[in-house]
């Protein structure tokens, strides 16, 4: 039958087009088109408006809401008025009634004639991808095509264009265990029909009409949310980063753990971004107490660890008892602003996976944040004042052309974090940082997924732990869900450094005064004498200062020979030290117990506990722990 013979030729033509349409994309709604195009020409009966279709096989709200646009249209650009919907709704209503109950003949009580109110249809809320998801990143970079064009974008245009507005990434997944990325969200949009692809063998992408409305509604949502939207798409604002002198409280997430429910709880941070001032209240306690041990004593750096660095012998190592009483006098040099610019220095060893070792550096070039990559003697991430003009810092009596800002990143996964409690890693790494004299340092923990088991077995170290990072050094711990956030959190810290030391002369101090033992007195002379003044020196010193082992002095040495024996603390180490000064005083202590045989013995293993056994809290030495240092100290000779 042609159009024309049909009681409705436009709605046919519109429905054919539709349909025509649905199979173009290869539509799973190409079937129900075709109940609606049959139905309709089969229809004998005239119909005014869209709306009354819904009676015919195939019409739902969605194609009879379709054509009353279209209808709309024509009647707009014909000057024509629009066709109202007819309201009979009374009679089926009645005939609805009817077939409920047939028997009804007007006896018996009304309650029990009267149909029964037929139950309201659950509305299904209409879809929107969660906010920066692989989905919404999708809709939205295909949103930027013209609504008209059918060409499409492959996958790799697609991704280019919509990495900007996801978290996560598309190329890899967030734990190199895992293997689904961002880019499994198109399947699900087009199981919900909002994508259709099209071509063989480069598959192109495109969105449906559903998938245009979904676009609509994600803009609305995205200028409610303050968003910036123009004709090129849109852009995260930048100001959810606080300003470096007004940090912002926040919660990090805790780490998951698919295969049972136990997992780390979460644990509030300071700050999403912590970035503060020179003179902030909460880093006094790491230039003022730099030298002071019941802070910082946890272990032993490897002596010969870093005898391989190129800066080892650059800073002389002075006289330990000269140097640390009488701090150098010197005149600063002043480096001005818009001479130099702050840069990102990230450790050659930060890799996502041993097969995909520049990840980080390649996501972060595309942040605007290109790092510049060289091997670290302390740290992962830290940042530097770049000179603009090479030799300049050389010719003004210091050294290189970067000089080390007081930030530093020191960055564990989840699972690295664990291997270094279990090694001790984890205690040297924070006696390091502490000696280093940087006053900002921040511990990235990047939690991954983990073994149920083996996150529950480690779970009071993990916490006790990030306690410790906090409470006992002092340092800012922040913690992300995986690398991709590491990442975005990297890039908003260089861009706030940027603005915060770009605009602001910096003080460095000249390298030919600095010894390895007068460093770290000087710095909190400094300190101390000019709290809102920071204090900063060149890189090349900054290294060599760093890869020194022999930087620590007797009583370094001797507290951690002492930490050596289990159930040693510092605060034990520090109150065995106030009584027995030196190695040689302790080992002589063991040998005045010179009775013979078993008498002896207990003696020694009683030594330690006898004298310390009275403290107050974890400085108290009980005699198990006083057996265990017998054990080791009472068997040497001098």
């Amino acid at each position: 039958m042609p159009n024309d013979a049909c009681a409705n030729p436009q709605f046919l033509q519109w429905v054919k087009e539709m349909w025509d349409l649905a199979r173009e994309r290869n539509n799973k709604g190409v079937s129900t088109y075709k109940h609606a195009y049959d139905s309709l020409k089969a229809c004998p009966i005239t119909y005014q408006h869209p709306s009354e279709l819904q009676k015919l096989r195939g019409f739902g709200p969605t194609i009879c809401g379709r054509l009353t646009d279209k209808l709309k249209k024509q009647c707009e650009e014909n000057g024509l008025p629009m066709p109202k919907p007819s309201s009979k709704r009374g009679d089926r209503a009645a005939q609805a009634a009817a077939a409920l109950n047939p028997w009804k003949d007007g006896s018996g009580d009304e309650e029990e004639s009267a149909p029964r109110p037929a139950k309201k249809p659950r509305k299904s809320k209409p879809y929107v991808p969660a906010y920066r998801s692989g989905a919404y990143a999708l809709v939205l970079a295909l949103s930027l095509q013209d609504e008209n064009d059918t060409v499409g974008l492959t996958k790799a245009s697609l991704i280019d264009v919509a990495q900007q507005y996801c978290d996560a990434s598309f190329t890899a997944p967030p734990d190199p265990s895992k293997y689904y990325t961002a880019w499994n969200s198109i399947k699900t949009l087009e199981q919900k029909e909002l994508v259709f692809e099209r071509g063989r063998p480069l598959k192109r992408y495109c969105l449906t009409d559903e998938g245009w409305e979904v676009a609509k509604r994600i803009r609305e949502l995205a200028i409610a949310r303050g968003d910036v939207v123009d004709a090129t798409g849109f852009y995260r604002r930048m100001d959810d980063a606080p300003h470096p002198s007004q940090p912002r409280a926040s919660q990090s997430a805790a780490p998951r753990a698919p295969a049972a429910e136990t997992r780390v709880p979460r644990q509030r941070a300071q700050s999403s971004l912590f970035i503060g001032d020179d003179d902030d209240a909460n880093d006094d306690d790491d230039g003022g107490n730099i030298n002071s041990y019941s802070n910082m004593v946890d272990a032993v750096p490897p002596p010969s660890q870093f005898f391989g660095s190129q800066y080892k012998d650059f800073i002389p190592d002075g006289d330990s008892a000269n140097d640390e009483a009488t701090p150098p006098h010197y005149t600063p040099i002043r480096l001005p602003p818009g001479s130099f610019t702050v840069e990102m220095v990230l450790d050659t060893r930060e890799v996502r996976a041993k097969t995909d070792r520049d990840y980080i550096q390649n996501e972060l070039a595309k942040k605007g944040c290109t790092p510049i990559m060289r091997a670290l003697e302390l740290g992962d991430i830290l940042w530097v004042a770049k000179c603009n003009e090479p030799g300049w810092l050389s010719r003004m009596g210091s050294d290189g052309d970067e000089v080390v800002l007081d930030w530093i990143v020191e960055r564990k996964r989840l699972d690295d974090l664990i291997g270094s409690i279990r090694d001790g890693r984890f205690h040297e790494q924070k006696f390091r940082l502490r000696r280093s004299g940087i006053k900002n340092v921040i511990y990235l923990v990047e939690e991954i997924s983990l073994d149920g088991q083996h996150l529950e077995r480690y779970d009071e170290a993990i916490k006790s732990a990030m306690a410790s990072i906090q409470v006992v050094n002092g340092y800012f711990l922040k913690r992300t869900q995986q690398i991709d956030e590491t990442i975005r959190y990297l890039a908003s810290m260089t861009r706030q450094l940027k603005k915060k030391y770009e605009g602001k002369p910096l003080p460095v101090i000249p390298t030919n005064v600095l010894t390895a033992r007068n460093y770290l007195p000087l710095l909190k002379e400094l300190r101390e004498k000019q709290p809102d003044v920071g204090h900063y020196i060149s890189y090349p010193a900054f290294a060599s200062l760093a890869s020194k082992s022999d930087l620590m002095t007797l009583r370094d040495l001797y507290l951690k020979m002492l930490m050596c024996t289990r159930g040693v603390t510092g605060e034990k180490a520090i109150e065995i030290q106030k009584v027995w000064k030196t190695p040689r005083d302790f080992v002589k202590a063991f040998e005045q117990c010179a009775q013979p045989g078993e008498a002896g013995k207990k003696q020694r293993e009683v030594l330690v506990s006898n004298r310390l056994g009275d403290l107050i809290g974890r400085k108290k030495i009980p005699k198990p722990v006083s057996v265990k240092i017998a054990e080791v100290w009472g068997e040497m000779e001098m």
